[in-house]
């Protein structure tokens, strides 16, 4: 697997920018340093979607996540390049809510006479069940509190 020319970052480093980001900013509304309170909401309102689009980089080749499966690097990009249908699911996936989950999709699929077999394919080979990171909020607070 060649990542080289591939952005490197750390999911880690990423999390804490983006709470602190959202703890000044949240901070600046307030007039006063919100502290603990505006990690929690970032955590709440954020986290989620944060790692579900850092996940999607990863499995398309755009970055290479360290802290996620080497094996998953590119693995979009290895299987399933140039195919219409596959780009239509992951945008799903990425975008988030109850669509971009397998139900969702398969739903969608039905709905729009989507070929369910491929449909089924790809949802297979991206396994987004096996593929989560944990997302309890003592591991989230672990992670935004890191660099704290």
């Amino acid at each position: 697997m060649m990542v080289s020319s591939k952005p490197q970052k750390s999911l880690i480093q990423a999390t804490d920018e983006e709470v602190k980001l959202h703890k000044w900013i949240e901070s600046e509304k307030a007039g006063r340093d919100l502290g603990e309170k505006a990690i929690h909401d970032w955590l709440v309102h954020h986290w989620d979607r944060f790692l579900r689009q850092r996940w999607v980089e990863h499995l398309q080749g755009q970055v290479f996540w360290h802290e996620l499966d080497h094996s998953d690097f590119g693995l979009f990009q290895r299987c399933f390049c140039g195919n219409p249908l596959a780009d239509k699911i992951i945008g799903l996936y990425k975008a988030g809510g109850k669509n971009g989950e397998n139900l969702g999709i398969v739903q969608r699929a039905r709905r729009e006479d989507w070929p369910i077999e491929e449909v089924f394919k790809i949802l297979e080979t991206l396994d987004i069940n096996s593929r989560r990171l944990a997302c309890q909020l003592e591991v989230r607070l672990t992670i935004a509190n890191s660099q704290f």
